[in-house]
This record gives C-alpha cells, structure tokens and sequence, in this order.
C-alpha cells in the first residue's frame, strides 16, 4: 500500500469496496486451510486401519464444498477490490485532467504531451495495480502467512522455526530491494516518457517527414530512444528476475529442508531414537500448510516490487498536481455585462525567456469598433489579440475590459465573452457539426448552418457525402487549411461573444472568400466588437482603424487614410501589396 496526500482520501472514499473484499478475501484464506488437515484425516484413517467409504466419501464432499466456498469467495473479493481500484484510478485520471486544464501555457512549454500521456497509461497503470493486486498481495502476505505458520507451528514448532529462516532472510533484503527497484523503475518511467515525447511528435508532423524524404532518418532516431527504453526496461526485468529467482530458490530451499527433516523425524518416531511423535500423515498436513505459504511469500516479492514502481509513479503524478496554477482568479468582481469597451494603458509583455513582445502600448478600443492590427512578421501582433484571453498574467492597470481591469474579470467570464479564432486552426477528431458548436453541443443544424455560412463553407460542407456529420479525422487532417480556418471561424461566429478575435485567420482562403467573410463581419456583428489580425492589408483597409504595429511598439493608429498619411510601416505595406497584385496582373486601390 502506498501513502500520499492525492490519495489517502481514497482509503476512506472506497472502504466499503476493499472491507468487503478483504473480509471474503480472509474467508478463502481460512478455508482453505482445512484442506490440508481434511487429508491428514483421510490418511491417519488409513494408517490407523480406520478408513471406511461413508468417511472418505464425507471428507471429499468437504473438499467440494471448501473448493466451492474459495469460488464463491474469490469473485466477491475480485469484483469488491479490483473494482475499488479501478475507481481510484479513474478519479484521479479525472483530477489530472482537470489539473492539465487549468495549468498555464509555460507548463506546456517545459513539458511535452507525449510525456504527459506517459502519466495517464504507465503511471496510473501502476497506481491500479498497487490498490488493487497490491492489496490482495498484502493481505495474502501477512493475514494468509500468520495463519498458515500458526497451522505449522501447531503441527510441528522445530520444523517450522526451520522454514522460517529463508523468509527472515527476505525481509530483511526488503529494505534495499525496494529502493533499487524504486530507482531503476524511474529510470525506467522517465525513458519511456522520452519516447512517447517523440512519438507523439513525430506522429503530428508525419506529412512534413514524408514531404522531406525524411521517413529513413526519423525511424534510425526513432530506434535510438526505442532502444534507450527497452535497455531500461531490461534493466528492470533483469532486476525483477533476480529477485524472482532468489525467492525460488529460498522457497526450494525451504522444500527440501521441510522434506528432509520431516523424513527425519518420522523415521525418529518409527525407531524411537527420539522421543519425537511425528506421523506421514503429519508430514502431509505440513506440505499442505508448506504449499499455501508459498503463495504468501512470493506475493511479498512482488509487494515489494510493486510498491516500489507505485511510489515512484505517485511521484511523478505529484509532481503533475503540485504543478503551480500561475494564471487563476484571484480578487474578482463580475461584470454584469461586457459590452466590448477594450482599453490599453502602456501595456508591456515579456515571454518567459525575458523576450520583450510588446513595449508601452496605449490605445482604445470602443464597443462595437472593427480594428485590425497589422505589422512586420514577429511585430508584437497575435500577443496583442491574444492578451485578452489571459492566458498569463499581466501587470495590473494595464489592459481594461470596460473601464475594468482584465487581472480582475473572473476568467470564465472574460473568455466566454472572447470568441477567438488562432492562427493555427485547430480542429478535434469529432463531426464538422460538433467542431462548429463546440461552445454548445445543443445548438441545432439551422444554427450551426447560419454559422457556416457566415464562415462562408457552407456550400463545401454539403458536397462531404456526409454534410454536417463528417468526421475531419485528428486535427482537422481530412480538411483543406482553408477549409479549416473558416469551421474555426463559424465556431467562434457560433458563440456571438462581443468580442471577437480573428488571429490571421482568413490567410489560407482566397480573396473572393475573404471579401465575403469580411462583408459577413460587417453586416452579422455590426455593434460588436471585432479585432482582425492580418498579415495583408487589403483584410484591414476597411474596417473602422487599424493598428500598426513595429517591433513590438505601437507606431500609429487610426484609419487607413490616415495611416497613408502618418504611418511609414503601413504605407510600405500598402506599397509592396500593390506592386505585387500589378505584377499578378491584378488591381489593387490602396
């Protein structure tokens, strides 16, 4: 049994389930100990010239019913206690992926998914087995052992403080078992954790391998950490072997003392060398008893083995549910209603390397406003739309949500009334339908249709043979990147939040699409807030301002006429468009 402050309410939570195991549990351990001595019996009749058909054939129907009462016995213990193990587990997978939800996106930067996951399958895995296995073990251990020594003892006392010094040998090695074990299974954890690191990336990036020619280099690499992990795995097989075998053989050697000494002491009592009384049937009883203590005994190896993987397991989950929560409420105050109103005052952001992302930005964003932020590549802009999400902490008196300070809106609220579209769409394994309501799985077909149409895919979602119901595969893999960008538009449309932020989002669709998108924000928003990240100016020339952005400063802000005017970076921008749509042999009216 392992011990840690996710899992001690446990015990407690799931008594009922390991009382009511471990009580039948005990019963099959006590019954099964009359058979040996119902064969005593049956062979002391015999040697006495006692033995009639009426008692042998009352001694079997013993034997039945002890064999059928160990049946009945061990499906309640089974059902009881492995099924209060499987629980545990499943509330603590549960508290994990609760934990994995509210941490911050600099845990996801430190640590990879494909490690993460290593948590949910290995870790638990082993968790499971402590309560469940471990606990039949643990019982067998010491409740079956005291009994059956206490059946030996009253058999013979000599030949049973004989057998026990092997198993004194064994708990005393306990100790330093465990902690080796506890070692090598880390080690063990860790490897396999690195592999799942890179499986899991190299899976996400298989049509980037295959387009590079890359599939004979990543499987050589992908050889070295499969084999770093089964040398680890090795390891611990190798250990776990060794201590297999040293029970064995301290088992073995305790059947081979049992039998010689028990020869012994019958052939005394025949001679009457000593003064000792031991009978065949004595011996028999004894190997009976001797038999069932085995099972003990090997169950304490593999307590100690398996307590060792749990600790270690219970580590790295603790690690897990330690892990600091830096982005949460603190002192809240609900805003009645959000209205759009967003506010800037000499707003400055570092990324957790110290990178300077935006320095002294001061602007105003008023309720039902259109804006688009446009910049050099690595300017500042997809920070700035996604700050109204916060997703990390800001310096208070710094970004405003309505005259209220965004460190002070409770998170819940603030991103149920942001509709954000990122700039890498991502779409989950499930129906376009249920991608496209993701905020509200009840919404009906003629509302995640009008949310198409705005998102202008309507018209390619009702060519799938399937429509609405198709699935997009992992992350959208069926779908064009246009296609993608605009299901991950309707699904921000679908939320009608009064705020709304398009990070680059309309950059894989043509320019037919993009007009009818734009012309749809317009139009179906009209009095809600709208920022448009974009990377072409032609996205953003119409809406209401513009935001410029330069090296992570604010150059100027204001309309496209006048930022043609005030603006160097944005009448370049203008400038460089137009000469590429005259060498297309487009028009552009900038």
């Amino acid at each position: 049994m392992i011990f840690g402050k996710y899992i001690n309410r446990f015990y407690k939570k799931y008594f009922f389930h390991f009382f009511i195991g471990i009580i039948f549990l005990a019963f099959v351990n006590v019954i099964q100990l009359f058979v040996p001595e119902v064969i005593a019996n049956i062979t002391r009749s015999y040697d006495d010239g006692t033995l009639t058909t009426q008692y042998l054939t009352t001694n079997c129907i013993y034997i039945v019913l002890i064999a059928f009462g160990m049946l009945i016995g061990r499906f309640i213990w089974r059902t009881f206690i492995l099924s209060g193990a499987i629980n545990i587990q499943s509330d603590l997978r549960l508290e994990m992926f609760s934990k994995n939800e509210k941490l911050s996106q600099n845990y996801y930067k430190n640590n990879k998914v494909g490690g993460i996951m290593s948590y949910y399958t290995n870790d638990l895995d082993t968790i499971n087995q402590s309560f469940g296995w471990g606990t039949v073990m643990l019982v067998d251990a010491f409740f079956l052992s005291i009994l059956t020594l206490i059946k030996m003892f009253q058999v013979n006392v000599i030949l049973t403080l004989i057998c026990l010094i092997p198993l004194a040998v064994l708990c005393i090695s306990a100790y330093f078992i465990d902690k080796k074990i506890e070692e090598i299974f880390l080690q063990r954890q860790n490897a396999f954790e690195r592999m799942s690191d890179y499986t899991q990336e190299m899976f996400t990036g298989l049509r980037v391998i295959k387009a590079f020619v890359r599939e004979i280099a990543e499987a050589k690499a992908f050889k070295k950490v499969n084999l770093n992990t089964k040398n680890k795995d090795i390891s611990l097989v190798r250990f776990s072997a060794m201590l297999d075998t040293l029970i064995s053989l301290l088992i073995q050697g305790m059947i081979v003392i049992a039998l010689f000494i028990g020869g012994l002491f019958i052939y005394y009592t025949f001679t009457g060398t000593w003064n000792i009384k031991f009978s065949r049937a004595d011996l028999f009883e004894f190997n009976g008893y001797f038999n069932t203590i085995i099972w003990p005994m090997i169950a304490l190896g593999q307590i100690i083995a398996l307590r060792s993987r749990a600790k270690t397991s219970l580590k790295r989950i603790t690690a897990l549910l330690d892990a600091d929560e830096d982005v949460k409420d603190g002192e809240v105050s609900f805003l009645p209603e959000i209205k759009g109103q967003i506010e800037f005052r000499h707003f400055s952001y570092k990324y957790s390397d110290g990178e300077e992302a935006l320095h002294d930005i001061s602007l105003t964003i008023e309720a039902g406003e259109r804006v688009g932020i446009v910049g050099k590549i690595g300017s500042g802009k997809s920070t700035l739309a996604s700050v109204l999400l916060r997703l990390d902490n800001y310096n208070r008196g710094e970004i405003f949500i309505d005259g209220q300070d965004i460190m002070t809106i409770p998170l819940r609220q603030l991103r149920d009334n942001v509709a954000y579209v990122p700039q890498e769409s991502f779409l989950f394994s499930t129906t376009i339908k249920d991608n496209i309501c993701f905020n509200n799985t009840d919404l009906s077909d003629e509302e995640a249709i009008e949310a198409a149409e705005f998102a202008d895919v309507h018209s390619n979602i009702v060519d799938f043979v399937e429509g609405y119901r198709t699935l997009v595969g992992e992350r959208g893999v069926t779908l064009s990147g246009g296609q993608k960008q605009r299901i991950a538009i309707a699904r921000a449309y679908i939320k009608k939040s009064p705020i709304m932020v398009l990070d680059d989002s309309v950059s894989a669709v043509d320019v037919k699409t993009e007009e009818k998108i734009l012309s749809n924000l317009r139009e179906k928003r009209k009095g809600m807030t709208t920022i448009v990240v974009a990377s072409r100016v032609s996205t953003v020339e119409h809406l209401d301002k513009i935001i410029v952005l330069n090296n992570g400063c604010l150059e100027s802000y204001g309309t496209h006429e006048y930022l043609m005017q005030n603006s160097p970076t944005y009448s370049n921008m203008v400038r460089l468009q137009s000469l590429e749509n005259e060498l297309e042999g487009g028009d552009y009216h900038g």
